[in-house]
């Protein structure tokens, strides 16, 4: 496998095959590790991500936000089960060096100064051209990821049209030392613009500003200083001149979504796939997303096992995800940036999330916790939504938290009943799906749900409830898992 592009995404990805034992070779253009901070965090979906393949405790101490927005309208998070805000304050270095450290030490290679300069494909497989420090290289392999970002050289040489939106609106943005400033973690919205004001580091803060009227610049290159802080001021009163910055870049509200995330044997994820306002972390998480979607069911299709049509259920399941995400970030870009034409808008807002089902259907969707895949009209509400995480007795080991099981990248019936069943009809697919048995029926598992069906990604596939014993598990194994093994 090749991947292009070493961020989260591609990082991720690499990691993900390389559990199910798959060769990944990712090429990055940069010849170093990106050092800067970038993105300061991930949603409470990806947290569980990284909860399934035993990471969240490489980042630290996390202290989750339970409050939070939706265009600038506060939100409490916590109104459905493990809701919250998300992540803050870890920056996009540090999110890459815990994935790189994992990625690499299951196997991946990951071969920097290699900028993508062809990509043929034909029915075997896909030859690149790179330029690299030692010159031009050219790789085979069966398939291709670009997770190479929003100028993706993958997309572009693949063919791969990306409609969207152009910019309308630029926001600025400085990590700046040195310097007092009132922190405003959720945004300040005024006559002359908005600004978000967050800490980085014990003496470094970032702000983002946005000025009402000032456009986009014509220009691809990072503001300097200069502007970041006049800008600041003008909005804001408060004067920052004196500061040293540290990292500056800027957004804009630009929204593209990729027509395929497959051609071929071509893939995409993270933002080579769909771009986006960075609202909410969820941009990182998107990538992250995309690539435990991908991660398992190419290495199912490489070992020869998967079911046919797997691998299109990748853009089935993942391009309604992006297109909502997009949806999303310029519907709450309006709420956030919009001058008062928007107020009876913030009204109407400001009354529906009275009504806690509308507060629930927001934080689901900016969360992802709400993300279900794979279901048919009239299953049971929780089949294709993701497993939730609790204890379980798993014979003499003891108790074991659910997600453990996920740690291995691979798929599992869980047993709650103790009925026995399970074990038999689960048999002829033991090489890519284990059986646990929980003892005793655990606080946390799902009312009158005996057994479940958990894809590698960590979605349900399959329920067994009210005493059906094994009845369909077979269909839903056959279906994600490929045809059973020969056990004669």
């Amino acid at each position: 496998m090749i991947i292009v592009g070493a961020g989260p995404t591609g990082l991720m990805l690499a990691g993900e095959l390389r559990l199910a034992g798959v060769e990944a070779v990712v090429l990055e253009r940069l010849t170093e590790p990106m050092r800067q901070s970038r993105a300061l965090g991930f949603s409470a979906r990806t947290m569980e991500e990284f909860g399934q393949r035993g990471l969240l405790d490489s980042f630290g101490d996390l202290g989750v936000i339970p409050i939070g927005h939706f265009g600038g309208m506060p939100l409490d998070y916590t109104v459905v089960p493990g809701g919250n805000f998300g992540v803050r304050g870890v920056p996009q270095a540090l999110t890459e060096s815990i994935l790189h450290t994992w990625a690499t030490g299951l196997g991946a290679e990951i071969r920097r100064g290699w900028e993508l300069a062809a990509l043929t494909s034909d029915d075997d497989g896909v030859e690149v051209r790179a330029n690299t420090p030692e010159g031009e290289r050219t790789l085979r392999a069966r398939y291709i990821v670009g997770c190479d970002g929003a100028r993706s050289a993958v997309r572009t040489l693949s063919g791969i049209d990306f409609p969207g939106y152009e910019a309308t609106i630029e926001m600025l943005m400085a990590d700046v030392s040195d310097v007092q400033v009132r922190l405003r973690p959720t945004g300040e919205l005024g006559d002359a613009g908005m600004v978000v004001v967050l800490p980085v580091g014990p003496n470094t803060t970032r702000v983002v500003v946005f000025e009402r009227g000032a456009g986009v610049r014509p220009t691809s290159q990072p503001p300097t200083f200069q502007e970041v802080a006049d800008a600041f001021k003008r909005v804001t009163g408060d004067d920052i001149h004196a500061g040293t910055p540290r990292w500056l870049s800027y957004f804009t509200d630009s929204s593209r979504q990729a027509a395929a995330y497959r051609k071929g044997r071509v893939f995409l994820a993270g933002d080579a796939a769909h771009i986006h306002m960075p609202i909410g972390a969820q941009g990182i998480s998107a990538g992250v997303g995309d690539a435990v979607n991908l991660g398992w069911k190419l290495a199912a299709e490489i070992h020869g096992t998967a079911a046919q049509g797997l691998l299109d259920t990748y853009h089935a399941e993942r391009h309604p995800v992006g297109a909502r995400i997009l949806a999303n970030t310029l519907a709450q870009r309006s709420l956030y940036l919009g001058g008062p034409e928007m107020d009876p808008m913030r009204s109407v807002f400001a009354e529906l999330l009275t009504h806690e089902d509308a507060r629930k259907l927001l934080v689901g969707m900016v969360t992802g916790l709400d993300i279900t895949y794979g279901t048919d009209e009239g299953g049971h509400p929780l089949l294709g939504r993701r497993l939730p995480d609790f204890d379980l007795t798993d014979g003499p080991s003891g108790a074991v938290r659910a997600y453990a099981l996920l740690h291995g990248g691979r798929g599992f019936v869980l047993d709650l009943s103790g009925e026995g069943s399970l074990p038999a009809a689960a048999e002829p697919w033991s090489d890519r799906v284990d059986v646990v048995r929980s003892q005793t029926r655990p606080a946390g598992a799902p009312d009158g749900v005996e057994a479940l069906l958990v894809r590698p990604d960590g979605y349900i596939a399959w329920i067994g409830t009210d005493g059906s014993g094994a009845d369909g598990l077979t269909d839903a194994l056959s279906r994600w898992f490929g045809a059973p093994r020969d056990t004669h």
